[in-house]
């Protein structure tokens, strides 16, 4: 099982004619996931190595059944990309661009809301997401992954990558794994995705990697507080990082103790998460959960 994507998820791959694009569209494709089209504005009608490409995502969607969209849109024109496939009802959107300026996606989200879209963004500037042996939609390293019973959902590409490669090699598999962005305006967050693994009989316990800045952490807490769930191991990154400097990800800043690791840990510990000082210790965690 998994969340969001799997082995019948048809996706669209925006900006497919770019260096990143193409790359990582026959790296999707590699895997096994149904890359049907790609979309390329004033390109339409050519094609790379057999996948057709679109002027529009209404055109990939209506020829080829899309249902999901991987955005490698440049910065610029991100929001826009986010925009038409809201537009035209992408169910799943997977937006990888950086950089995209914070109030265009908050417009943009705004504007689908009230337009009653009903479908998912995750992202901007997140590695997409893997149903492990199903569908890969992204631009994370396929070889690391296998097929398990937990689920895991991050605010760090490279937290994720190594975590999976851990889980990994302790003889962990996963069912979905999810990098939801780390920009302080995204489309997904850890409560969303607690509540679907939580729906998901396949996962039976799930991994979150948060990190400082923003209440995204403290507001999985009180999801978790308020009602019995699976079984989470937490790991908070960024514990020694100083008061008002931005590290790494744009929404990576602790204003006072607002978005401290520390105020983070304290709230999953209240709700009953295991929460790890270390990375290594994420397996162990589990095991005592009987994953």
């Amino acid at each position: 099982m998994g969340i969001l994507a799997g082995s019948s998820t048809r996706v669209v791959v925006q900006g497919i004619t770019g260096r990143e694009g193409s790359f990582h569209a026959l790296r999707m494709r590699a895997y096994g996931t149904r890359v049907v089209a790609g979309v390329t504005p004033g390109k339409g009608g050519s094609g790379i190595d057999g996948i057709k490409v679109y002027d529009t995502v209404y055109e990939a969607m209506e020829a080829e059944g899309a249902d999901a969209s991987c955005i490698f849109a440049p910065a610029g024109s991100g929001a826009d990309a986010i925009a038409e496939c809201i537009h035209d009802g992408m169910p799943l959107i997977v937006c990888i661009t950086e950089g995209i300026p914070q109030m265009a996606v908050l417009k943009v989200l705004a504007e689908g809301e009230r337009a009653g879209w009903r479908g998912r963004l995750v992202g901007p500037n997140g590695p997409g997401l893997v149903t492990v042996g199903e569908a890969l939609i992204g631009i994370s390293p396929a070889g690391i992954f296998s097929k398990g019973r937990v689920g895991l959902v991050s605010r760090s590409g490279t937290l994720t990558y190594e975590i999976v490669d851990m889980l990994t090699k302790a003889g962990i598999g996963q069912t979905t794994c999810i990098g939801v962005g780390g920009d302080p305006i995204i489309g997904t967050t850890f409560t969303d995705c607690l509540r679907l693994f939580e729906d998901d009989p396949g996962t039976e316990a799930v991994v979150l990697i948060g990190e400082i800045g923003g209440s995204d952490e403290e507001n999985a807490a009180k999801y978790l507080s308020g009602a019995p769930h699976k079984g989470v191991v937490a790991f908070i990154s960024g514990r020694n990082a100083p008061a008002g400097k931005k590290m790494g990800h744009a929404g990576a800043i602790i204003y006072g103790r607002t978005g401290s690791a520390q105020a983070k840990m304290e709230a999953l510990k209240d709700a009953g998460v295991a929460v790890v000082n270390k990375l290594w210790e994420i397996p162990q965690a589990l095991r005592r959960l009987g994953v």
